[in-house]
């Protein structure tokens, strides 16, 4: 009887003693996200399929709209989705809207909606966004999905899913002080390949990802959808219920679980962090790996630092270790995550110079939180790679226009490696500048 933790949580919310892989069930949503790229899609098909504007969202305090994407823009389309989201949210009343140009705004949806309180352990969380399975890393089951199943759950608050297999990760060890979070699941998705955790739960485990911070465990979450994974997730321990008791302003209750001892895996690997060197991820997929030994040199001539993979507080503070008192070669764009993120590059300080100052004093230019080029955008995006250039990125994919100009090629890796390449502007070990 025993379960993984992924099937624990979708059992809860199917209303069952238990589920099995590979079983097809319902299932009662927690939260339902979207934003601006998706919300408008996804809202008319809610109300073509329940009521047109009569339609009323299944739970208004469930609903979460987030506009991050393409937002500051002069592109008419791009403003026009915000202006339906902004409509359809002052017909349903929703309390839950962060909208670009007020005091609420907040940037990445993946990054705000924990710093809002809106991830809970045991909890059900569906977003309009692949990278949605970032909030596993709270404890919870969260996947993307499509506007046609969104709008479906905007109406009745459930869906219909198959219990993914658990695959399992393991990392030992104390993490050296040249390795972060995205060596590691680009180690995994270098050895599993992009379609290698399709469909499956990939439950990260072992004392070296309960040393990392909790911003450092949603990076190992936020990419497992690179590795085709459904959801993933990490049983919480003390650092996550610290962060989410902090957060949850609803003072919603939750349920902590965890897998059983005896529970079944579809595959388990071991990593002994300890003998792992920086990994990379070279053009143009995700699992196109390469220790960063191997192609030190390669001339770049852009670094970004940004995204719900490489734009939070965590990030920064490693890159401007390595920025403080230099200078970059290349032109280097720094995106915060969210809004909060921002104001914590004016006060976190690294010898008395906030993080901020360290960027501006290296040469780096400093955008407003959002997606902003991660996703490419229209041509006005900030860090929007508009020619053919090479870029060494901390974003989460790398394939042919993904960041812009189709020509382009980006290079997936940590914001150490990012950050010592800048310094540099050709591929470097962040070893040789830490020594």
């Amino acid at each position: 009887m025993a379960m993984t933790l992924t099937e624990k949580i979708l059992a809860r919310a199917a209303g069952k003693d238990r589920v099995n892989p590979n079983d097809n069930i319902w299932v009662n949503v927690d939260v339902l996200m979207t934003h601006d790229v998706c919300g408008p899609g996804t809202i008319g098909i809610f109300k073509k399929n329940f009521g047109g504007d009569a339609a009323k969202v299944w739970d208004r305090e469930k609903v979460v709209i987030i506009p991050d994407h393409y937002i500051f823009t002069k592109d008419a389309m791009a403003n026009r989705n915000v202006d339906v989201l902004r409509q359809f949210v002052k017909e349903q009343n929703l309390p839950y809207y962060y909208d670009v140009g007020t005091d609420r705004y907040k940037g990445v949806c993946h990054i705000a909606l924990p710093e809002e309180g809106h991830t809970r352990p045991g909890e059900v969380l569906l977003g309009t966004d692949s990278h949605t399975c970032t909030a596993g890393a709270f404890g919870e089951f969260a996947t993307g999905i499509g506007n046609t199943d969104a709008g479906f759950v905007m109406g009745t608050g459930k869906t219909w899913l198959k219990v993914p297999p658990t695959m399992r990760f393991i990392f030992h060890g104390e993490l050296p002080p040249y390795l972060m979070a995205k060596d590691l699941i680009l180690a995994v998705i270098g050895d599993i390949g992009v379609d290698g955790a399709t469909y499956r739960a990939m439950e990260f485990d072992g004392d070296g990802v309960y040393a990392l911070n909790i911003e450092e465990r949603m990076t190992l979450c936020n990419m497992v959808i690179e590795a085709g994974g459904k959801n993933g997730v990490i049983a919480p321990d003390q650092i996550t219920l610290d962060y989410v008791n902090q957060r949850n302003k609803s003072k919603k209750p939750y349920t902590v679980f965890k897998s059983d001892p005896d529970a079944k895996y579809i595959f388990e690997k071991v990593y002994d962090v300890t003998k792992l060197e920086p990994v990379i991820a070279k053009p143009h997929s995700p699992d196109n790996r390469a220790f960063v030994s191997e192609i030190k040199g390669t001339k770049l001539d852009r670094a970004y630092i940004g995204s719900c993979t490489g734009g939070k507080l965590t990030d920064f503070r490693a890159a401007a270790k390595l920025l403080k008192g230099k200078e970059v070669r290349i032109d280097t764009f720094v995106v915060p995550a969210t809004t909060e993120v921002a104001r914590g590059l004016e006060t976190e300080q690294i010898e008395g110079q906030s993080l901020k100052e360290i960027f501006l004093a290296a040469g780096a230019k400093i955008g407003d939180a959002s997606c902003a080029a991660c996703l490419g955008g229209p041509a006005d995006t900030f860090g929007r790679l508009n020619n053919a250039l090479k870029c060494i990125s901390t974003t989460n994919r790398n394939f042919p226009g993904r960041m812009g100009h189709k020509e382009a090629q980006v290079f997936l890796a940590s914001p150490l490696t990012v950050a010592a390449s800048a310094l540099t502007g050709e591929i470097s070990d962040p070893r040789d500048l830490l020594a």
